[in-house]
């Protein structure tokens, strides 16, 4: 927090100056760069970081930031009004460079309580921007305090955009739609079918199908429709046509959570492997620079070791299917150090041991974590953590469902994280929607799940 007092027109002499200095980040640069449209990827492109010329370059132009922001905040402050401009830009500034800022008042005219300023934005010792700002300086004084200097946040990767690419070279998925007896729930997989995602079998009761697709405008002639009495019915037999091999995956509709999963959890006619059935949501973190699978927020509720044995096996093949070749796998726990009073950090320490025997395998594991040392690397410095994993996830292991759930929630409501959610551990991937599902969130789920089940396909 801040506080600010302005100069008044009358309070400041020709000749006064002042100079104040910023060393660019990452996230600023890319701002001034999408703040004067200089997007050019010659320019936003990261240079090799060991010349000279590192980071992402960006034109002069952004640096009028500075000199603006000088202005309007301290010299003369607040109540400042820019009239005009005559600036000449002679170059650039890189992630990391120092810029110095100074502003000198040159001329006053009292008639108007104008002012103008010689300017010059320094990139340590070459001027990179010179001339003059003419601005209406306040007459009355103007304070502001706890002033919160706002804190941007660009997305570091669209992960989805990249699975929907994937997706586009590959056959649609048969897919069993169970119970799509409301508006999101058909029309969600329609337009998954559109883009080729998937080719949707529509299970439950033809008139209640049919009569939201009227009352939607959707033509049903392209879809096969598997008429049920109810959802108990649909989900039962989207699970048969599951076993039959007549569809390759599942999408919840307009029914209970519950009601599918009972009958995909059925010993004798469900869809139940070896494997502990586990939930995976997979997001796109603005602020992270890579897709974060988090496991399990969904399913196991307090999970034991063979369950998370099997929870992590699920989230590695799930990560490998989308294109991480070696998933990092960090089991979180409240602390980074073995503690037997928490039983997490024993179970975290376990698992890696497992991993090192080949009970789990094609991931690489480390734990116990805790969250910020599992994605941020400087937090794992601080606390001198070596590790291949600590600080670049690519998977986060949830002491329990409670844990995982909110870690998930928090990224998506608070950090604007784009998701995308799973099933693993049956015979076929599932999709379990949520009617809080955005379209985007809809068509990544399904995207996601057509990549496991092309991974299924028998190979030529």
């Amino acid at each position: 927090m801040e506080s600010f007092s302005n100069l008044t027109f009358d309070e400041i002499e020709v000749g006064q100056s002042l100079t104040v200095s910023r060393r660019l980040s990452e996230a600023e640069t890319e701002g001034l760069a999408l703040v004067s449209g200089d997007v050019d990827a010659f320019h936003l492109e990261e240079e090799d970081a060991g010349s000279e010329e590192s980071g992402i370059y960006v034109k002069a132009v952004g640096a009028e930031a500075l000199l603006s922001g000088l202005l309007c905040r301290r010299l003369p402050g607040p109540g400042t009004t820019v009239l005009s401009q005559e600036l000449r830009f002679t170059g650039g500034v890189h992630t990391g460079d120092e810029l110095t800022a100074t502003v000198t008042a040159r001329e006053k005219r009292p008639e108007e309580s104008v002012i103008l300023f010689d300017c010059e934005v320094r990139n340590e010792d070459a001027v990179i921007v010179s001339g003059t700002v003419t601005v209406t300086a306040p007459t009355a004084k103007i304070s502001y305090s706890n002033v919160a200097t706002p804190q941007m946040v660009l997305r570091r990767n669209d992960a989805f955009a990249s699975v929907l690419r994937r997706c586009a070279k590959l056959a649609p998925a048969a897919c069993a739609v169970v119970h799509p007896c409301d508006r999101d729930s058909l029309l969600g997989p329609i337009e998954a079918y559109r883009k080729g995602l998937i080719e949707p079998v529509l299970v439950g009761p033809e008139d209640k199908i049919r009569a939201v697709a009227e009352a939607e405008g959707v033509d049903l002639s392209p879809f096969r429709i598997e008429t049920t009495e109810h959802s108990h019915a649909a989900a039962a037999r989207a699970v048969e046509l599951a076993r039959a091999g007549e569809v390759e995956s599942l999408m919840k509709g307009s029914l209970h959570t519950d009601e599918l999963l009972s009958a995909v959890v059925s010993s004798s006619k469900g869809l139940r492997t070896a494997r502990r059935m586990s939930h995976v949501f997979v997001l796109d973190v603005p602020a992270y620079p890579r897709p974060l699978f988090i496991t399990d927020a969904a399913i196991n509720i307090y999970p034991g070791l063979e369950v998370k044995a099997d929870i992590v096996q699920n989230a590695i093949e799930l990560a490998r299917d989308l294109g991480v070749d070696l998933p990092k796998v960090a089991i979180l726990s409240a602390v980074e150090t073995i503690n037997p009073k928490i039983p997490s950090t024993v179970e975290a320490a376990t698992l890696c041991k497992m991993a090192d025997r080949g009970q789990i395998t094609g991931g690489l594991l480390d734990g116990p974590l805790a969250f910020d040392n599992a994605i941020n690397v400087e937090a794992a410095r601080t606390k001198k953590i070596v590790s291949d994993v600590a600080g670049v996830a690519d998977i986060l292991v949830a002491p329990d469902l409670e844990a995982g759930n909110m870690i998930a929630k928090q990224l998506q409501y608070l950090a604007g994280a784009d998701s995308a959610g799973i099933v693993l551990g049956t015979r076929v991937p599932i999709v379990l929607t949520s009617r809080a599902d955005t379209v985007r969130t809809r068509l990544a789920s399904v995207a996601v799940m057509a990549l496991v089940a092309h991974a299924r396909r028998p190979k030529a």
